[in-house]
C-alpha cells in the first residue's frame, strides 16, 4: 500500500449522511439558549414562533442546497457552490471564514460544553476552577479536557472514514432517542397548572419582566437576537455537503440527507420547547441556572437524578457533534488547497482517503479557540456572517439556472422559486435587524470575514510563484 490515495473513497450511506446532517446539528444549544429566547421574547407563543421559524428557514435552506449538491457532487460543498456561481474569492471568503472561526470555534465551544457537563458527575472538571495560568488567561480542566477530546476525535478521523462514520451514526441515533425519550416523558409530567398559567397570556410579545410592551421595530429586533440562539443551535447541517466525495450516489443522497436530518432535528426542537412550557413556567425558563433550561426540566421530571440525565445527555449529543464537524470540516480545506488557496499539504490524502494534515490544522485551530475562553463571544459574532454566506448561497442558484440552463440537475430546489426566494427575504431582515440591534453581533464577524480579502491575493500570488518556479 502506498503512503497516499488519490482520491476519496465512496462508504458513506444514505444513513451515515442523514446521521452526519442531524448530528453535527445537534450539540448543547437545544438544552441551553431556550433561556435566552424566552428573555427576549417573554412568551410561550413567541418562544415557540422563534424555533418554528429557524426551522423554516434550516430546512428550506437545506432542501435548496439539494440541486447544488446534485450540481457539483464533490468535497467542498458551500465553498465550491459560492465559487462557482460567484468567482473564486467569494468561495475564498466562505473558506476562511469557516476555518478561522465557524467551524473551529464551534469545534471548541462543543468541546467545552462536554467537560461542563462532564463536571455535573466528576466535579473535578469544572470550568470554575483553574488548572493553570498563562499571565492572566486561567485555564480550567474543562478547557484541557475539551483539548483531549478534539485531539481524541481528530486522531480517530485521520484512521480512515469508517471510524469516524461508526461514531458518528451510533452517538447520534442515542442522542436522538434520548431527545424523543426526554420529550415523552416530560409531557406524561405535564403540570396542567404550569401549562395553562404558560399558554394563557402566550401571545404577549415583550421583554420579560418589562412592563412595557416593545414597539412594532422593536419587537422584530427582539426576535432577530432570540433567533441568533437557535441559528446557532440548528447550524452545520450543510456538513454533510463537504464530504459529498465520500457519500455512494451522491447526487441523491446529499438532497435526501439534508431534508431528512433538518426535518427530524427541527421536529425535535420544536418539540422539546414545548415540553419545556409543560413543566417550567417561563420565569423558570428565562433564569435557569447558567442557562441550563434542560437540567431545571429534567429536575422536575426525575428529581434529583434529572441533573445526571441530562449531564449524560449531552455529553453523548456534544461528542457526535464535535465527531462531525470535525469529520466534515477537513474537507474544505482539502478543496481549497487543491484549488491553490490553503496550505498545500491539506490537499494531500493519507493511505486511509482521509485529509490528515488538514484534520490536524483544523484541531490545532480550535484547541487554540478552547484555550481562549472567547469561542461563545465568536459564535454569537459570526451568526450574522453565517446567514450571510447562506442567503448568497441560495441566490447562487438564480445565477446558476440563468448561467448554466442546461447543466445536470437530478434535483431540483423545491418550492423553487418561492421558497428560496422568501428565505433569501428573511436571512437579509434578520441581518438587517441584527445591524440595526445587535452590532456587536455583527462587525467583528465582518472584519473577520474582509480580512480574507488580502489573504486570497495572497495565496494567489503564492500559488503563481509556485507555479513559476516548479
Amino acid at each position: 500500500m502506498t503512503d497516499q490515495q488519490t482520491s476519496f473513497k465512496q462508504s458513506l450511506g444514505l444513513l451515515d449522511a442523514t446521521m452526519i446532517v442531524a448530528g453535527s446539528m445537534i450539540g448543547s444549544g437545544i438544552f441551553i439558549v431556550s433561556a435566552d429566547i424566552t428573555r427576549n421574547v417573554g412568551s410561550a407563543g413567541w418562544l415557540i414562533v422563534v424555533w418554528l421559524l429557524t426551522g423554516f428557514m434550516t430546512i428550506t435552506a437545506a432542501v435548496s442546497y439539494g440541486e447544488l449538491s446534485g450540481m457539483f457532487p464533490k468535497a467542498g460543498g458551500q465553498y465550491v457552490y459560492l465559487k462557482e456561481a460567484y468567482n473564486p474569492l467569494a468561495g475564498f471568503l466562505y473558506g476562511w471564514s469557516f476555518f478561522a472561526v465557524i467551524q473551529t470555534a464551534t469545534i471548541a465551544a462543543v468541546g467545552v460544553a462536554f467537560s461542563k457537563f462532564l463536571a455535573y458527575i466528576i466535579p473535578g472538571v469544572s470550568e470554575d476552577l483553574v488548572s493553570f495560568s498563562i499571565g492572566s488567561l486561567n485555564i480550567s480542566p474543562a478547557q484541557l479536557l475539551a483539548i483531549a477530546l478534539i485531539v481524541f476525535l481528530t486522531f480517530i478521523n485521520t484512521l480512515g472514514v469508517k471510524g469516524g462514520k461508526t461514531i458518528q451514526t451510533t452517538f447520534t441515533v442515542t442522542k436522538l432517542l434520548s431527545l424523543f425519550g426526554l420529550i415523552v416523558f416530560g409531557l406524561i409530567m405535564m403540570k396542567p397548572d404550569v401549562w395553562s398559567a404558560n399558554w394563557n397570556d402566550a401571545w404577549h410579545l415583550r421583554e420579560l419582566n418589562s412592563t412595557t410592551d416593545y414597539t412594532m421595530v422593536a419587537a422584530l429586533g427582539a426576535i432577530a437576537a432570540a433567533m441568533v440562539g437557535s441559528i446557532f443551535s440548528s447550524d452545520a447541517w450543510n456538513n454533510v455537503t463537504f464530504i459529498a466525495g465520500e457519500i455512494k450516489n451522491p447526487k441523491r443522497n446529499i438532497g435526501l440527507a439534508l431534508f431528512l436530518g433538518t426535518l427530524i432535528v427541527t421536529t425535535i426542537y420544536v418539540t422539546t420547547n414545548v415540553m419545556y412550557t409543560t413543566v417550567l413556567p417561563m420565569q423558570e425558563i428565562a433564569s435557569a441556572e447558567k442557562d441550563r433550561v434542560a437540567v431545571a426540566a429534567s429536575i422536575e421530571i426525575f428529581g434529583n437524578l434529572g441533573t445526571v440525565v441530562i449531564a449524560l445527555m449531552i455529553m453523548i449529543s456534544t461528542f457526535g457533534c464535535n465527531n462531525g464537524l470535525i469529520l466534515a470540516g477537513a474537507r474544505v480545506y482539502y478543496t481549497m488547497a487543491k484549488d491553490g488557496l490553503f496550505f498545500r499539504p491539506a490537499g494531500h490524502l493519507n493511505k486511509f482517503a482521509v485529509p490528515q494534515w488538514a484534520l490536524w490544522v483544523q484541531c490545532v485551530i480550535a484547541c487554540i479557540w478552547s484555550i481562549s475562553g472567547r469561542y461563545g463571544q465568536l459564535l454569537d459574532m459570526i451568526s450574522f456572517v453565517v446567514v450571510i454566506f447562506y442567503v448568497l448561497t441560495i441566490l447562487g442558484i438564480f445565477i446558476l439556472r440563468k448561467r448554466q440552463p442546461d447543466a445536470e440537475r437530478p434535483y431540483k430546489a423545491f418550492g423553487y422559486p418561492i421558497l428560496p426566494v422568501l428565505y433569501i427575504v428573511m436571512g437579509i431582515t434578520f441581518c438587517g435587524l441584527l445591524i440595526v440591534y445587535k452590532p456587536q453581533f455583527t462587525w467583528p464577524g465582518l472584519i473577520i470575514t474582509l480580512i480574507g480579502i488580502p489573504l486570497y491575493y495572497i495565496a494567489v500570488a503564492a500559488g503563481k510563484k509556485t507555479m513559476t518556479t516548479g
